[in-house]
Order: structure tokens, then sequence, then C-alpha cells
């Protein structure tokens, strides 16, 4: 049995602001992996906004405010992060 392909999803993040993060430059490229990572496996599990399937442009968006569990570390940061962006223009199902 054929397995139904799925549609390729291009992301481009042209700038990500983040402010008020309580992280230092080391932590940065963390972030950006779990960040990378979390929004990868949710457009694999759930998929893009339908008026984003056929291609289009989002200039900007703006999310609720996320607040960190004290001691959050890089990835679980990263994680939440991306939630957020995906809940911007991932599927609403």
């Amino acid at each position: 049995m054929k397995q139904a392909s799925r549609p390729n999803i291009h992301v481009y993040i042209d700038r990500l602001i983040l402010d008020g993060l309580p992280v230092d430059r080391i932590q940065s490229p963390h972030i950006q992996m779990a960040v990378q990572a979390e929004l990868r496996r949710l457009f694999v599990e759930h998929g893009l906004a339908s008026e984003l399937q056929a291609g289009g442009t989002v200039p900007q968006f703006h999310t609720h405010p996320i607040h960190f569990a004290a001691g959050s570390n890089p990835t679980e940061m990263g994680t939440q992060i991306a939630r957020s962006v995906y809940s911007g223009i991932g599927n609403k199902r």
C-alpha cells in the first residue's frame, strides 16, 4: 500500500524577538535548535494552518506572553517558544 505523501513545508523566520529572555549568549544556539526541533515535530504531526497551505506570508504576528519556570533549561524554553510560534501559523484543529 502506498503511503500518502506529505507536502513540503518551508518556514523562514526572519526575526524572532524574545524580549527579556533570561539567557546568555552561550545558551542561544541551544534554544534555537530546540525551537527548530519542536516546530518540525508540530508541523509533521499537525500540519500548517489551512489558510497558508497554498503558500503565503505572515508579515508578523504576536503571541501570548510565555512564562518560564524557575530553572528552565534551553530545551524547555525553546520548546515553549516553538509552541507559541506554532499557535500563530499552525493547524488549529
